[in-house]
């Protein structure tokens, strides 16, 4: 049987595929889980995933892909290493951690970074698979990986990652073996680096090419290249098309032309060169990029006959060049880089010079006839500059077609960077002129000859002639040279040129430059011959056509130099045709009209001057020349000194003479004039006469070399020195020229500065010189040459010391450049003693002066290879540590410091540099204290701060134990002094650790510092303990300063591991594994060493130790917890007590967990290791447990508050801060208790709650005495108040509360704070200024008590069941208190918003005990009724509606929810009969409003109510609602009278025939009365209550009558036709009532109606007051019912569309609606018109609210609330008639309203179906119903919307409504039942009993 065998080569995989565990045993897996195997077994592995190593598992071998790995260990220890490149490992492990990055963006919809994170990674993962596939040539490898870490790095900052640094190649920099100042010079380098990649991707959205810029920046040189791709243009014969660059302001051509010839077929005329006919315009530099303009122009010249028109029989003349036309294009923007595209096809269109023969021939003024820019006989040049001006071309579809490209680089560069586009057959059209920079191997013999212009006379003929001129080259024996003439680039060598020929003009200008290249040793003997001739149209005229002139010019002059550049006025020769083939004839003649003067000739005379045979012509002929050639001179002077033996009489003129030649001149025989130089002063060594001038004119040529022009001649002078000079005696003559210019430093200053800047190269020449010169004479002369270079530098030190003014530029100079010779010196002088002249050098510098070059001089020093010896060293560094530190003492060049003190440690980093631990404590001692109080002074936005916390860093890293040891015995005896450094070095790493002078990604740094201050702070922690500890000694502020440092490191953000990425976690701690708990660890070992001084410590100590506890790391809070326990019994021990140990760490407690520390493994932890100490100890047992017990229950709290305090909702953060600040008053914190009182009231301001934020601040005022007393600290926890006093605080804090209640409408509130200010400023303060305006305030309080409408919230029951709600909120209700307007869907919608994954309970009967351990989350709500609790002195008073009316919603703490239980059978006739309801009060600790909107239930009781009670709290509900508005009409006759119609005509209107009905059937019948004889007077009651209604609807109508108006006329007489039908019948029934006489009811204010009323049976007494209030609200009470409404329920459809269906179907709902209506009655119509009418103009919207007094003041209402407002008040308009049958339409009116959804429900069904804001929908069971009432008096939603006349409209929903999306369905909903069963539905889908 097969068995698990551990694995041998399938060590290491990655899935392929997502693999699902479907058993304990398996491991999960997902694609691309890099896994570890161990085991196999046939087609399984086993082992585990590399992310997470302790769970193992097995997994189908069939999803791993193997990969090589590298094994190390063995059995348990076993790892392994993936063998792929460092790279590509880099890149995998990028991938991942950027792929969960990718998905929280995705997350979290951040679209833009998202796609770019998507193309980042894409790319890698390209590039990744190309270096993988191992195909690639090691040059794009290198590219690539370049690529590669440049991507990840961007990558990084783009994600806030960690920087990452690297070596040269790009693998990841080991800060192991790095340096400290590398590693933070490569941070520098890589954050640029980032930087400008960053620049480089936004200019990229901008177009603007960085990178290229950069590129272009560093290169001197740069070429245009460009693709012919088509020539378009009807020509007919052949053609020479050629291009070049151009310079439109200068009008001359810059490049060389590039040739190409096309045929007359309209192909390149050579077909191999089809689609490849590529040029580049080369040596164009930084000179062209600052040109104004550039052009690429095309000049096109056809060849063949003389005019293309010519078609006669006769032969003609072929072979013609002829000008055809130009095509110009500015390429000024390619060149400059603003557009680079080098796929865009660019047309450029052709100009052709007009043809016309007519125009021709009679030479008319071309410009009258037509607007062309070229004529025929206009010149290409002219063209050219015409087409450039000229706004448009007229080009017919002709012109070229070119692709161009600007490439950086020379030739070199380009082929070898740009292989793909310049290869060997790309034709290289060069710059007429050198580059900017000549490169030392470029040889080169160009001359460019261009033809100018001429001037021909006509002779016998009667036209100008059509000249020809042919070029050719000749030596001096009448030879011509083959193939030396180059008309363009990309065209071969010809022997003779002939120019372009325009058609009879006398004076023909051509320009046209071509390029002879004679080989250097024929340039001597040759000459340029230019040949005339006349050219005619017919071929056999034109055969006889013979030369009629010459002119030549020879290439080399008399005196050896070359032509001169520039324009040459050649001779024109006539002879016969013969002779002037014959070059004897003429070469011996003047070329130029200069020669001829020079020779004495007139050149200004009439006649033509005969020389010889050859005659001087009148006719003129001028050329230009240029010659770029490296090994012609056009320079006398130069010649001269190269040709020194020829004439030596002239040397000294020469050598003077050489410093005013040319540089490129000098350069091209570098090697030449330095054999000169070298020769002529070793042939004349005896004397010095030519010393000094040879010294400057080599001072000359090095200092040319050193121009960026010939930088790259350097090589070659090395080159020389090194190989070709050879002069052993110049040492002696170049040191003597030298001292003596430095001794005569003030007479010559300008020559010792030149021969300064070239000190290197001229001491390369003495050492070489020394060194030839030994080798032949061994040693020859040593003492004479070491003692010259001494007296040398003791000149040099004389310089520095002396007090001349002009020398400053010298010194400087010297300091610049006398380091740059040691290496060289070296060879040939005792590095010792070159050290100790250095150092005599440097300390002859004057005090004070050049500092900044001195330190750079030193920089010079420490980067030479004298330093890097261990001797020299010894002589060199105490000088330098001395400078430094003087410097740095008086803060002189920072800069210059930082960096000599880097280089110095980065030298003595080396492992090559010999030993160096002296030489660190050297630094150590006399820097290191420097380098701290440097780094302590210097601001961090310093630009150096990094560079010296770096030094001070690495000074640190590189002392060793025994030099810590060193350092504290260097301070000797004076103790003072090492308690200041240590001092001085603890608080600056403190500062250093709490605010990092390098950016957060600098990962590698910081984790490299970290490690270092770790080694310090420990080493400087057993100082501590060994000097600073015992009882004499002990440094309080010191050991004080160690801890708090400890603290800060261990808690510092960059250490703090479980933040980071499992990756970065897990390499950080592979690297300095968890350093907080080795400080940590060290710390506690600290405090127990401490032992009796360890009070000192309490209570200072204890917030820093609880920090350090609250680390999320487990042995380390094991560790450090007990020390807590120490501090308990070390101050108990003192004290008998631990009160200020208790005090601070509750304090700290609160600051910290706030801050974001502890959690709940730490409160577990705390408690178990501090009880377990605590119940040791023999006197803490019971005051430690107390302790522990207090502190965890607040970490409780705490930790909830913190956990709201990131939630949106501020409501859990209230009850959180509520918790909170009560336990702190709970344990007697004061100062705690107010700071949370100020944070609740900032999150109450935040909501405008401000009536709470009043109470809240009010408790803080409580805490205050109306006294002198001085405040404490913490009372005044606010900046804003400025007080001294108690009594000061608290009347600000009065004010401000009073601000607060008056905001929040709470009048009553701010009077009685008010009159205790009042009395305060009366009797205590004597401030009457303040009482005025305080009383002022109170007068504006009562006013408005009366006079503004206050709107009434509703009160909800809330209760959250369930184990998934927070501690504060589980298994509790709470009773809340709505926001102004507030509907129950609202509050509920809110309340869900907060638990997106509770359920709502959808009945309001307590929940089941498994309910409330359920781990779901459950919410129950439902609207509930405040209980009025009238103040005492308003009791059986006659008091206002609006004073009374506060009391109904304020100060409450008891409410009522009522809900109906049937009892017995249903009585299908009456279902009044057996309806009870259950009434349940519930109480809250504290009233409502208070501090939060809202407070738990503390208590609840529950009562039953007989259906009769019932019926007689409706009555009475029903008359005083009556009575209310009557009263109102008659103490206001200016109110509107719409409310009134409805009231009463909802009463009279005999479709409800008063609302009684269902009471008489239920209760006036002898059943009910056998049953019940108790009830007796309870029935009697109800008869009477139904009397009394009369008299009061009586009153109304009479009112109703006086104020109608005409148009609503006949709806009164209806009504009054109505009431007097009702009333016979009532008053023959149950007796006549009658109000008391109307003037006694008409006071100016309505009389009391808070009179005691008791119900016979009962015994209940009911306010009248109470009643009136209530029914004037919206709440959904009357106080029979409490809400519950018992008008019928109409049928109405269950809902279950969803709300925008809803909306959708509304407009069809609305048609039907209306074809219903035309049932209605003609009185209601003309109601509607007049409704219509008059509500425009009278009624303001809140009109509708009937109970409230219209006032000015009154805000605008929401229409929602509108609607809501109207649906209370339906329902307490109520009066009996017989119920209606929904079958029968015998009644008139129109049928029920069916509800369209939640938002906005008819009147009828919303008064029917309300009970306490909630529906009821019971199968079984209906509420007791009362008569219906006709829909003819359902007005209410007419005021509210003027568009929907027809009062069964449903009206639309309220604004704030339309938009929000209904919540998704948890289930499917259930279907709508039929339309004719008669369910009863809720308004919101249902709370069922």
């Amino acid at each position: 049987m097969s068995r698990w065998v551990p694995s041998k080569k399938e060590k290491y995989g990655v899935a392929i595929y997502n693999y699902d565990a479907r058993g304990e045993e398996e491991l999960s897996l997902q694609i691309g889980d890099t896994v570890h195997i161990l085991e196999t077994y046939e087609v399984w592995y086993r082992g585990y995933r590399l992310r997470r190593k302790s769970k193992k598992g097995i997994f189908p071998a069939c999803y791993i892909h193997l990969k090589d790995a590298t094994v190390e260990g063995s059995g348990q220890k076993e790892t392994v290493i993936p063998t792929e490149l460092p790279l590509v490992q880099e890149v995998t492990t990028t991938l991942r951690e950027w792929a969960t990055i990718w998905r929280d963006l995705y997350v979290g919809d951040k679209r833009e970074m998202f796609n770019c994170v998507r193309d980042m990674i894409y790319d890698l993962i390209e590039w990744r698979s190309q270096i993988l596939s191992g195909t690639l040539p090691q040059d794009e490898l290198t590219e690539l990986k370049q690529k590669v870490t440049s991507k990840i790095d961007y990558g990084n900052k783009y994600l806030d990652l960690d920087l990452v640094v690297r070596d040269k190649d790009g693998n990841i920099l080991d800060p192991e073996l790095t340096s400290t100042v590398s590693l933070f010079r490569e941070h520098e380098a890589a954050s640029k680096q980032i930087e400008d990649r960053i620049q480089e991707e936004k200019s990229q959205k901008q177009n603007i090419d960085l990178t290229r810029q950069a590129k272009f920046a560093s290169t001197p040189a740069f070429a245009l290249f460009v693709t012919l791709k088509n020539v378009v243009c009807k020509i007919g014969e052949d053609a020479e098309v050629l291009m070049s660059l151009y310079d439109p302001v200068e009008s001359k051509f810059i490049s060389e032309n590039y040739l190409v010839k096309w045929s007359s077929s309209g192909l390149v005329k050579d077909i191999d060169q089809l689609h490849n006919l590529r040029a580049v315009f080369t040596d164009l530099g930084s000179e062209d990029l600052k040109r104004e303009k550039i052009s690429f122009v095309c000049q096109i010249v056809r060849v063949g006959r003389m005019e293309l028109r010519d078609n006669n029989t006769k032969k003609l003349t072929s072979g013609l060049r002829r000008p055809f036309g130009v095509a110009v294009m500015d390429v000024t923007d390619i060149i400059t880089g603003k557009m680079d595209d080098e796929d865009k096809q660019h047309f450029i269109p052709f100009q052709p010079l007009a043809l016309d023969d007519a125009i021709r021939h009679k030479q008319l003024n071309i410009s009258r006839f037509s607007p062309r820019v070229a004529g025929e006989n206009d010149f290409l040049q002219t063209v050219i500059n015409k087409v450039i001006t000229a706004k448009e071309v007229n080009h017919k579809g002709q012109g070229l077609w070119v692709t161009l490209k600007l490439l950086p680089g020379d030739i070199h560069q380009i082929r070898k960077d740009f292989p793909h586009l310049v290869d060997r057959s790309t034709a290289v059209a060069r710059k007429m002129g050198f580059p900017e920079i000549i490169m030392p191997g470029d040889v080169r013999n160009d001359i460019y000859v261009t033809l100018v212009q001429g001037d021909f006379d006509k002779g016998s003929k009667t036209t100008p002639k059509n000249v020809e001129v042919t070029m050719s080259v000749y030596d001096e024996d009448g030879k011509k040279l083959e193939n030396v003439i180059f008309p363009g680039a990309g065209d071969e060598g010809i022997n003779e040129y002939k120019s372009v020929i325009y058609y009879q003009v006398k004076q023909p200008r051509w320009f046209e430059t071509v390029k002879v290249a004679i080989p250097i040793e024929d340039v001597n003997r040759s000459h340029l011959r230019f040949t005339f001739r006349h050219r005619s149209s017919q071929d056999s005229k034109d055969k006889s056509e013979k030369i009629f002139a010459l002119s030549f010019v020879k290439l080399m002059r008399y005196d050896g130099t070359t032509l001169r550049d520039g324009e040459h006025d050649l001779i024109v020769y006539k002879a016969e045709a013969k002779k002037l083939e014959d070059s004897s004839v003429y070469l011996s003649l003047p070329s130029t009209k200069l020669e001829l003067e020079e020779k004495g000739y007139s050149t200004t005379g009439k006649n033509s001057q005969n020389l010889g045979t050859c005659t001087i012509s009148k006719d003129s002929f001028q050329i230009s020349t240029l010659v770029c050639s490296t090994k012609l001179t056009q320079n006398v002077d130069l010649l001269g000194l190269l040709k020194w033996r020829s004439n030596t009489s002239l040397l000294q003129q020469n050598l003077c003479q050489l410093m005013k030649v040319d540089g490129g001149e000098v350069v091209k025989f570098l090697q030449d004039t330095l054999d000169a130089l070298f020769n002529i002063m070793m042939e004349n060594s005896d004397s010095d006469t030519f010393d000094t001038l040879v010294f400057d004119a080599l001072v000359f040529i090095i200092g040319l070399i050193a121009d960026r022009k010939f930088q790259h001649f350097n090589p070659v002078l090395e080159t020389y020195i090194r190989k070709h000079f050879s002069a052993t005696l110049a040492y002696t003559k170049l040191t003597k020229v030298l001292k003596n210019y430095v001794e005569n430093a003030e007479k010559l200053t300008e020559q010792l500065l030149m021969a300064m800047k070239a000190l290197e190269y001229i001491f390369k020449f003495i050492v070489r010189s020394r060194v030839l010169f030994n080798q032949l004479y061994e040693n020859k002369g040593e003492a004479d040459f070491m003692e010259s270079l001494r007296s040398l530098f003791t000149s040099f030190n004389d310089m520095m010391n002396s007090n001349s003014e002009n020398t400053g530029m010298v010194k400087g100079a010297a300091l610049k450049y006398i380091p740059t010779i040691v290496n060289d010196v070296k060879l040939v002088f005792d590095p010792k003693e070159l050290s100790k002249l250095f150092t005599e050098f440097i300390l002859k510098v004057p005090q004070g002066r050049l500092v900044k070059q001195k330190l750079d001089c030193l920089i010079d020093i420490v980067h030479s290879d004298l330093f890097t010896h261990h001797d020299c060293r010894e002589i060199l560094l105490p000088l330098m540590t001395e400078q430094l530190k003087s410097h740095l003492e008086k803060q002189e060049e920072p800069r210059a410091c930082c960096q000599l003190l880097s280089d110095i440690m980065e030298v003595l980093y080396r492992k090559d540099v010999g030993p160096t631990q002296w030489h660190v404590q050297v630094i150590m001692e006399k820097l290191l204290r420097t380098i701290n109080r440097t780094v302590i002074s210097m601001g961090r936005d310093s630009p150096h701060i990094g560079s010296f916390v770096a030094c001070m860093t690495a000074i640190l890293r590189q002392m060793d134990d025994y030099h810590y040891a060193h350092l504290i015995g260097t301070f000797g005896k004076i103790r003072s002094d090492v308690v200041d450094f240590l001092m001085e070095t603890f608080i600056m790493f403190k500062n250093l650790i709490g605010k990092n002078v390098y950016p957060s990604d600098w990962i590698i740094m910081n984790m490299m510092q970290n490690k270092v201050f770790l080694r310090a702070i420990s080493q400087y922690a057993d100082v501590l303990s060994k000097k600073f500890l015992d009882q004499a000694n002990f440094e309080l502020q010191l050991w004080n300063n160690y801890f708090h440092l400890a603290v800060a490191f261990l808690t510092q953000e960059s250490l703090q591991l479980e933040n980071f990425s499992s990756d970065k976690r897990s390499k950080i701690f592979h690297k300095y594994q968890d350093m907080r708990r080795q400080i940590g660890f060290e710390i506690r070992d600290m405090w127990y060493n401490l032992g009796p001084h360890k009070i000192k410590f309490i209570p200072e100590m204890v917030g820093p130790v609880l920090e350090m506890t609250l680390v999320p790391e487990i042995e380390l809070r094991k560790a450090t917890i007990p020390i807590f326990f120490d501090m308990m019994q070390c101050e108990f021990h003192f004290t008998c007590g631990f009160q200020r140990f208790e005090n601070e760490i509750i304090t700290k407690l609160d600051h910290e967990v706030e801050g974001g520390r502890g959690d709940e493994q730490y409160k577990v932890l705390f408690q178990k290791i501090l009880l377990e100490h605590c119940r040791k100890h023999k006197y803490l047992a019971r005051t430690g447990e107390n302790f522990v017990t207090l502190v965890v229950r607040l970490l409780e709290r705490l930790l909830d508050y913190r956990t709201i305090m990131h939630d949106e909702n501020k409501e859990n953060r209230m009850s959180c801060t509520v918790n909170v600040l009560n336990f702190y008053k709970e344990i007697d914190r004061e100062e705690m208790y107010i700071r949370y009182l100020y944070k609740l009231c900032d999150l109450h301001r935040e909501c405008d709650n401000y009536t709470e934020a009043a109470y809240t601040l009010l408790l803080h005022a409580k805490l205050l005495k109306w006294s002198d007393e001085q405040c404490a600290a913490h009372l005044t926890q606010r900046e804003g108040y400025q007080a001294t006093t108690q009594g000061q605080l608290k009347d600000q804090l009065y004010q401000e509360i009073i601000n607060y209640f008056d905001k929040g409408k709470m009048w009553e509130e701010a009077i009685v704070l008010s009159k205790e200010l009042a009395e305060q400023y009366e009797n205590e303060m004597f401030d009457f200024e303040q009482l005025s305006a305080s009383l002022r305030k109170q007068a504006q309080f009562y006013e408005n008590i009366v006079k503004v409408i206050r709107p009434k919230p509703d009160y909800f029951a809330v209760g959250y069941y369930g184990m998934g709600f927070p501690s504060f909120l589980r298994n509790k209700m709470f009773m809340y208190r709505g926001k102004e307007y507030e509907r129950r869907e609202d509050f509920e919608a809110r309340l869900l918003t907060q638990f997106p994954n509770a359920e709502k309970m959808k009945t309001t009967t307590p929940p089941s005990e498994d309910t409330k351990s359920s781990s779901g989350q459950y919410i129950q709500c439902f609207k509930v009724k405040p209980i009025l609790n009238l103040p005492a002195k308003f009791q059986n008073k006659p008091v206002s509606e609006q004073i009374v009316s506060f009391y109904t919603v304020n100060e409450v703490h008891k409410f009522q929810y009522s809900r109906p239980v049937r009892k017995g059978e249903k009585d299908p006739d009456n279902e009044f009969a057996n309806m009870w309801l259950e009434r349940t009060t519930y109480t809250t600790a504290y009233k409502l409003p208070g501090i939060l909107r809202w407070f738990e239930v503390k208590s609840v009781s529950t009562e039953e109510i007989s259906p009769l009670e019932n019926a007689l709290e409706t009555m009475q509900l029903a008359n005083e609602k009556i009575s209310s508005m009557v009263q109102r009409h008659l103490s206001d006759p200016n109110l509107p009278i719409n409310p009134l119609s409805m009231l009463l005509n909802g009463i009279v209107d005999p479709a409800v025939m008063g609302g009684f009905a269902n009471y008489e059937k239920a209760f006036f019948n002898d059943k009910y009365m056998q049953e019940h004889p108790e009830d007796h007077e309870k029935i009697e009651k109800l008869k009477d209550l139904i009397a009394w209604q009369i008299p009061h609807l009586a009153e109304g109508v009479r009112i109703h009558g006086e104020k109608v108006t005409e148009a609503l006329r006949p709806f009164h007489d209806r009504m009054e036709a109505c009431f007097k039908q009702l009333r016979e019948k009532v008053e023959k029934q149950y007796g006549v009532r009658s109000l008391p006489a109307g003037d006694e009811r008409r006071g100016p204010r309505p009389p009391s109606m808070v009179r005691s009323f008791t119900m016979p049976s009962s015994q209940r007494p009911l306010s009248v007051a109470s009643v009136t209030s209530v029914s004037s609200d919206n709440s959904p009470s009357r106080p029979g019912s409490d809400g519950f409404a018992l008008e019928p329920l109409l049928p109405k459809k269950l809902h279950t569309k969803s709300q925008d269906k809803l909306d959708r179907d509304e407009p069809e709902r609305e048609r039907k609606e209306r074809k219903k209506e035309k049932r209605n009655s003609k009185h209601q119509e003309s109601f509607d018109k007049e409704l219509k009418t008059t509500e425009i103009q009278l009624q303001p919207p809140e009109a509708v609210i009937l109970s409230e007094t219209i006032s000015p003041l009154r805000p605008q209402r929401p229409r929602s609330q509108v609607l809501n407002q109207m649906a209370g008040d339906r329902r307490l308009s109520v009066s009996p008639g017989p119920p209606p049958s929904t079958t029968s339409n015998s009644l008139p009116g129109p049928p029920p309203i069916t509800p369209r959804n939640k938002s906005t429900f008819s009147l009828n069904a919303a008064s029917s179906l309300e009970l306490n804001g909630m529906g009821c929908t019971d199968k079984g069971e209906t509420p007791p119903p009362l008569p219906l009432k006709g829909s003819t008096g359902d007005y209410g939603n007419l005021l509210d919307n003027q568009d929907l006349m027809t009062p069964s409209t449903p009206p639309p929903p309220p604004p704030h409504q339309r938009h929000i999306p209904p919540p998704l369905p948890s289930k499917t909903p259930p279907p709508p039942p039929p339309k004719t069963t008669r369910k009863q539905a809720s308004i919101d889908s249902g709370i069922v009993q």
